[in-house]
């Protein structure tokens, strides 16, 4: 029996929907929050605490397999905070669903986001214990933005973090994204997108990405093609009269080595069609050996142009390996290890109060301690322009180095319109450059982070 046929059944999902009603299409929005957010909101309006309060993101530790991270995300941040309101629709939920006083909600009504935001420019490399984000704005408006702003900052830094590592380990050859089928969720998956690009992707299996960010799209087959024909070179010459642009062939589905000779057999049939073959996909087994053999055959047939795309559980141990080995692959598409970062999913990251009223606020819970007040990272470069070290001092306080947190959003409004993805990419890509070479060589190192010393003696004053 279906569910919907059971009258008790029926009952608790109309009280499931009831006022919720159209919450689907606002699923962006305010109710998109950690319910003690507002619960915190509803006290401080209790008590009138609407005094300036500052706020800072920062990461307390790197991940063991982290010697660096990437910023991203603050795109989204920004685009969020610019349409902060609760929608008719919200508010009529909050009214009934008896969490909240009436009047609380109805104040609710007029609430925008008037505050300023410094941070970090998205592709910078940072460090522990240095804020890449920094709000200062009406205490309830910073509050209610905690678990949207650590949601977009925290899950685009996770996967720009991996792609720049990803990006490092092989140099020359261009990798794609094909990660949106594991990735934790819709949002997830699109988001993903925008940061591996950034942080040096080429593009994207994933077509949303073209029409949204403007990212490169690519595309080959999936074994099930090869499968629901029963002869190999059939699919092949059929995918290929309809697919010609960039005609790319998976040759794994049964054996690898005998697919790529029944590539050959049909290139010379395909090109008096005019279809070139651009490339075929690798997606099983060792594929360096792999990639050899079918190197060998490509060649040997006269199809020294067709390039080889590796795909298939690749990550930064296996791409080290393709280029230490001088394996014959052209490109890669990279999945899980991308998407989901299974050696560093999470960071230990934080939106902690930092002052309020005026005064310097911090906390001094084991293990999660803070730095007080509002804060600057002075970068500090050689003479080749390769980072040397970073201070994190208060922001009143001049220290040698270039100040890396720069406005962003003053008193509500964007100081600039939405950044150019592509401008953005070349900004990373030349901020990396600037790291010490053991971290671009992805080895175990420790860069010096230091606590201004003036910084210190606040905190122990407090």
């Amino acid at each position: 029996m279906n569910w919907r046929d059971m009258p008790e059944m029926d009952e608790a999902a109309d009280q499931i929907q009831g006022p919720a009603t159209g919450l689907r299409q606002a699923g962006n929005g305010l109710l998109l929050v950690d319910l003690y957010e507002l619960s915190m909101l509803e006290a401080f309006w209790a008590n009138s605490m609407a005094g300036t309060a500052v706020f800072e993101f920062f990461v307390r530790k790197l991940p063991s397999s982290r010697g660096f991270l990437v910023a991203a995300g603050l795109e989204q941040l920004l685009d969020f905070l610019s349409g902060l309101r609760f929608s008719d629709v919200e508010l009529a939920y909050l009214r009934e669903s008896g969490h909240f006083g009436v009047r609380f909600v109805d104040s609710l009504a007029e609430l925008r986001f008037t505050g300023d935001v410094d941070a970090m420019a998205e592709g910078t490399p940072f460090f522990a214990d240095e804020p890449i984000v920094r709000v200062v704005a009406p205490l309830p408006q910073a509050q209610l933005i905690e678990s949207r702003l650590i949601n977009l900052l925290h899950f685009q830094t996770v996967i720009a973090s991996k792609a720049a590592r990803l990006v490092l380990a092989a140099p020359g050859i261009p990798l794609i994204d094909f990660g949106l089928r594991r990735a934790h969720g819709a949002e997830a998956g699109l988001l993903a997108t925008r940061a591996s690009y950034l942080a040096g992707f080429a593009g994207t299996a994933t077509l949303l990405a073209e029409p949204t960010f403007g990212i490169p799209v690519f595309g080959t087959m999936a074994h099930s093609f090869i499968q629901a024909h029963d002869d190999e070179s059939t699919a092949f010459e059929r995918f290929a009269r309809v697919r010609p642009d960039r005609l790319t062939l998976l040759i794994d589905t049964f054996n690898t080595e005998i697919a790529a000779q029944k590539v050959v057999q049909l290139a010379p049939r395909l090109q008096a069609a005019g279809i070139a073959i651009a490339a075929v996909r690798l997606d099983s087994g060792d594929l360096v050996e792999h990639a050899r053999k079918v190197r060998r055959i490509l060649d040997e047939g006269n199809l020294s142009s067709v390039s080889i795309l590796a795909s298939g559980g690749i990550d930064e141990d296996q791409l080290q390996r393709f280029i230490r080995e001088k394996a014959p692959i052209d490109s890669c598409g990279i999945g899980t290890s991308l998407t989901t970062a299974p050696d560093a999913p999470s960071l230990d990251c934080a939106y902690k109060l930092q002052e309020y009223a005026g005064r310097p606020r911090l906390k001094r819970s084991e293990g999660k301690a803070t730095w007080p007040g509002r804060k600057q990272i002075f970068r500090r470069y050689d003479a080749d322009g390769i980072m040397i070290g970073d201070t994190v001092a208060l922001e009143s306080d001049r220290v040698p180095g270039e100040p890396l947190l720069q406005p962003v959003m003053r008193s509500g409004r964007r100081l600039s319109g939405p950044s150019s993805l592509v401008e953005t990419r070349s900004y990373a890509a030349a901020s990396v450059k600037r790291l010490p070479a053991d971290l671009r060589r992805l080895e175990s190192a420790a860069y010096p982070v230091e606590i201004d010393p003036r910084l210190k003696k606040l905190a122990a004053s407090l």
